[in-house]
């Protein structure tokens, strides 16, 4: 695994390391017992650059020559004013925030505010099972200096949990400047709204309007062990209302736009998506980099549903037609087919080998955009077959990657973290077949 690693800011939050939250705040004395374990802890694991590194980050920071001024700072307001809007100049520069003082405090807290939705996204959507066990401190969640922060790390009045979600904190706003300052360095925004010209544009039927969409239903019968698609069929709206389904059946609406290619017109399922901060936070943590100009390659995204494999090899044809049209050439790199009965192949955790789809990233107009291309079978099995359904994928991914253990290590928010993903798998395939 690599979350966590030595080498990484992620391995501050390793609680079998040097960075450990103890049930007591770092002493500021040099030679006391907790100074002691962790400088026994930094040897033992080798780590005495890493230390004196994150040390002298944390003093440049709070503008201090010895951890012996941090209880003068905590209890001198006007130093403490001062040094926090030294710090957010210094932070604002290291990402290149262009503006006023504002601005840039502005653009910091906004790192705050994508920390927390990376843990709120986590508590509320893959653990909302056990929402209850992973909220946040409210100390925590209302702070959004990163001086205040570093202080509560501090601050013997804080407990464990807050103290840890404190460091949580800075590391998650470290990954979110990154983040954004990748996006305003390739101008993602622009991408994607070009990306989104270009589908109206030289894509999607000219027949019809900008946005319309046919809304049909996919009738499917499952097979009793895997639930996987076994047979299906294309049915109107209004025929799905006279259906009374069966034991193992399921009725999926999907809304179709359309695409030409020689005189015929196709029907296509179309969901496109640019990665949220917080989704772009959660990869970096998967893949434990730190750098998302090397993790995060998918930001722009596209996925199709057609009716057959035949007409997947349509729309890929008629996509690099379009670009042409468009006066740029275009290449597919990176192209995994599992859609003819050939295993996907993917190093990352939690990923199934069952999974049929037509994956490739398409270089086209200064842009590399994800697409990935279903069948209406492999698309229903992506959803509802056992071991490779979408939401059962999400809870493996962040927990067979121990993502999970690194941001609600067991010590503090007390979960077994593969319980946990036995619970919800169960859950997740209870609410899919419709057990009663």
């Amino acid at each position: 695994m690599n979350v966590g690693h030595k080498n990484t800011i992620f391995y501050l939050l390793r609680q079998d390391g040097p960075f450990v939250t103890l049930d007591n705040a770092p002493s500021l004395r040099t030679f006391s017992a907790n100074s002691r374990f962790r400088a026994k802890a930094v040897r033992r694991d080798r780590l005495e650059t890493k230390y004196r590194i994150v040390r002298n980050q944390v003093m440049e920071l709070l503008d201090i020559s010895s951890f012996r001024e941090l209880e003068e700072l905590m209890n001198d307001s006007a130093r403490h004013r001062q040094v926090t809007r030294r710090a957010y100049l210094l932070i604002g520069n290291m990402f290149g925030i262009e503006g006023n003082e504002r601005e840039i405090v502005s653009k910091v807290d906004s790192y705050s505010r994508t920390a927390d939705a990376v843990i709120r996204y986590l508590q509320r959507q893959t653990f909302s099972s056990f929402s209850s066990y992973l909220e946040m401190t409210n100390e925590i969640d209302v702070t959004t200096s990163p001086v205040d922060l570093l202080l509560i790390i501090f601050d013997d009045r804080y407990h464990k949990k807050a103290r840890f979600e404190a460091k949580r904190k800075l590391v998650l706003m470290s990954l979110a400047g990154s983040i954004d300052q990748r996006e305003r360095e390739t101008a993602i925004e622009d991408k994607f709204a070009d990306f989104l010209d270009f589908l109206n544009d030289f894509v999607w039927s000219q027949k019809t309007r900008i946005g319309e969409l046919e809304p049909v239903l996919l009738l499917s019968s499952h097979d009793p062990e895997s639930f996987a698609c076994r047979s299906l069929q294309v049915v109107s709206k209004e025929e799905g209302r006279h259906i009374k389904l069966k034991k193992r059946q399921k009725l999926t609406l999907i809304k179709r736009r359309l695409f030409e290619i020689g005189g015929r017109k196709i029907p296509i399922y179309v969901s496109i998506r640019k990665k949220t901060h917080e989704a772009k936070v959660l990869k970096l943590l998967r893949k434990g980099e730190e750098n998302p100009a090397v993790a995060v390659d998918d930001e722009l995204g596209h996925m199709g549903v057609v009716d057959s494999v035949n007409e997947v090899k349509l729309f890929q044809k008629h996509l690099t037609q379009s670009a042409v049209r468009a006066n740029s050439f275009m290449t597919l790199e990176d192209i995994s087919d599992s859609l003819q009965g050939q295993t996907y192949e993917t190093s990352n955790e939690g990923s199934c080998p069952g999974t049929s789809m037509l994956k490739f990233f398409a270089r086209m107009g200064g842009m590399r955009v994800e697409f990935i291309i279903h069948t209406n079978k492999s698309y229903l099995n992506y959803i509802y077959q056992r071991d490779v359904s979408h939401e059962e994928y999400e809870v493996k991914r962040i927990i067979d990657s121990e993502v999970a253990d690194l941001l609600f290590p067991r010590q503090i928010y007390d979960l077994d973290m593969q319980e946990v993903k036995i619970h919800l798998i169960r859950r997740a395939r209870q609410k899919i077949e419709n057990f009663e």
